[in-house]
């Protein structure tokens, strides 16, 4: 099976403009990003709308492909890469551009998950370690079936502990936190990037509710180990620090 990462890096965000260029331990992020991918992957590519992000990975050696710049979503921005290249990838795995650390076993596990043909998109979740973490809306969280398929996304703490002081819940139920790292297969990202905005995914703002919608089938894989986003200035302090304690 043939796999292809595309690294969707805007410059125009709205907390953090500019940041797949800003510095972290002597690279700027996407370098980073786009090294991690690139020790498990083969074909790597940034794909962007912005010319300095472009000069920026051509100069550390890194591929790159010019998209348009009003996409609604970084899975519509891969859609458009995939064509621009014209891969013949079996699956196309999609890593944020904000992922400096990002590693390579969770790379191979979210590949791992292709190898049923039953998996249409691929994701990972990790079980979360506090309370407080389940009930933060920024950590969308997943409930599966047996066999490891998404029910369902949101950004509440779900499922309800019925009887149970909040405090304790995840003493009863093992929660568990959604990446935002996907592996499409290529015919399911080219369908999923032309269906209209689902109701479930307006109501929760996250896009992966408009394919279960849609009856795509989400396999989640499981890692332990927690990825650091970028998000905001803040963010990237914090990441110097977690990098610090690494080396």
């Amino acid at each position: 099976m043939k796999f292809v990462a595309i690294i969707p890096a805007r410059y125009a965000s709205t907390r953090f403009p500019g940041k797949p260029l800003a510095v972290l331990g002597g690279k700027p992020v996407i370098q980073r990003v786009y090294e991690q991918v690139s020790s498990v992957v083969n074909e790597v590519h940034v794909a962007t709308d912005d010319e300095r992000i472009r000069q920026c990975v051509e100069q550390f050696g890194g591929h790159a492909v010019m998209t348009r710049s009003d996409h609604k979503s970084g899975t519509d921005r891969i859609e458009e890469a995939a064509e621009k290249t014209g891969t013949t990838a079996d699956v196309i795995i999609n890593v944020q551009g904000d992922e400096p650390f990002i590693q390579p076993s969770q790379i191979k596990t979210l590949m791992q998950l292709s190898d049923d043909a039953d998996t249409q998109i691929g994701t990972l979740g990790k079980p979360f370690d506090s309370m407080e973490a389940v009930l933060n809306p920024n950590s969308p969280k997943i409930v599966t079936d047996r066999q490891g398929f998404a029910l369902y996304f949101s950004r509440n703490a779900i499922p309800f502990v019925r009887g149970v002081e909040q405090a304790e819940w995840l003493t009863r139920f093992p929660y568990l936190k959604h990446l935002g790292i996907y592996a499409y297969r290529r015919d399911v990202l080219r369908q999923v990037t032309l269906l209209p905005q689902s109701p479930l995914e307006q109501a929760e703002s996250l896009e992966q509710l408009r394919w279960l919608e849609n009856g795509y089938r989400i396999r989640v894989g499981l890692t332990d180990t927690e990825t650091v986003g970028i998000d905001t200035p803040e963010d990237l302090e914090r990441a110097e620090a977690f990098l610090s304690q690494r080396t």
